[in-house]
């Protein structure tokens, strides 16, 4: 089924890497479509997809979700499935803030008709050090 080869990621443990990974969609060998019929005659079932990874490819990501499920359906059964360990994972116990500046508030005249409208600019504080 094409080149495999067994490699360490960044969490320390190993990966097999090959040119395609069954989609991690908790209900994916559920759907009835032709796609994912497979077997012989009078013994068929509906299987999962296989995602083609272009881990040669330089555009490719490892840590793109759509490597791991071969539709947004897929995706969200699996969060839906495993979302109270998914964030278990990294658990938020305080609110994350970003230091802004303090908003500008704009009005501008329409052109199209007799009305104004306001627009907000919000900029982030430069906090890096030269």
């Amino acid at each position: 089924m094409g080149n495999s080869t067994c490699s360490l990621n960044r969490y320390s443990s190993v990966v097999y890497v090959s040119d395609f990974i069954w989609c991690h969609g908790t209900r994916c060998h559920k759907s009835r479509t032709q796609d994912r019929v497979r077997g012989s005659k009078g013994s068929k079932v509906l299987r999962t997809r296989k995602i083609r990874q272009e881990t040669d490819r330089e555009w490719y990501d490892p840590d793109f979700v759509m490597n791991y499920f071969c539709s947004q359906t897929c995706l969200y059964d699996y969060i839906r499935t495993h979302l109270q360990r998914i964030v278990a994972l990294d658990p938020r116990t305080e609110p994350q803030e970003t230091p802004i500046q303090d908003p500008e508030k704009k009005t501008y005249q329409s052109s199209y008709g007799d009305y104004s409208y306001t627009r907000t600019t919000i900029n982030e504080v430069d906090t890096s050090t030269e």
